[in-house]
């Protein structure tokens, strides 16, 4: 009987270690430590189909801050209207699937794919939903005036 090479030991390693690494994430995905508890994290989902069905407007004050999100096709608060825009100009939330304010001052969000959010303030991070994208952008700006993006 041949003893195996250590070439061929190393290879045999190399393989079940990269299977290993490509399997774990998979079985990690449905486990309870995946899903976020708080609506942060990279999994959409607490009960909607994908993630993707648009949040429920909110209107709160969290850590001493007035946020207030809801979807741009609505309309919104006194300044928030969506139709308030002239022809041919576009809207300040032209775009835009939902809008977020901290203190009356847009907050740039994006929806990923996922159904994740992301924003300006906490880019790197995704959210479940607007409402936990702008309480930690209330977190991350401690305090500091939100600065509105100019386009165009």
């Amino acid at each position: 009987m041949s003893r195996p090479t250590r070439r061929q030991v190393l290879h045999s390693s190399a393989a079940a270690l990269a299977g290993a690494a490509l399997a774990a994430p998979v079985a990690f995905a449905n486990t309870a430590a995946a899903r976020p508890a708080d609506g942060h994290g990279h999994l959409a989902g607490h009960g909607h189909s994908g993630g993707h069905e648009m949040p429920e407007p909110f209107d709160e004050m969290y850590q001493g801050r007035h946020i207030e999100g809801w979807p741009a096709d609505e309309g919104g608060s006194e300044n928030g209207g969506h139709g308030d825009h002239h022809a041919g100009q576009a809207g300040p939330h032209e775009g835009m699937d939902f809008v977020v304010r901290i203190d009356n001052d847009d907050l740039h969000v994006m929806r990923n794919a996922d159904g994740t959010w992301i924003s300006l303030v906490n880019h790197y991070e995704t959210f479940t939903t607007p409402r936990a994208l702008a309480r930690a952008a209330v977190r991350e700006l401690q305090g500091a005036a939100l600065v509105p993006v100019v386009t165009g």
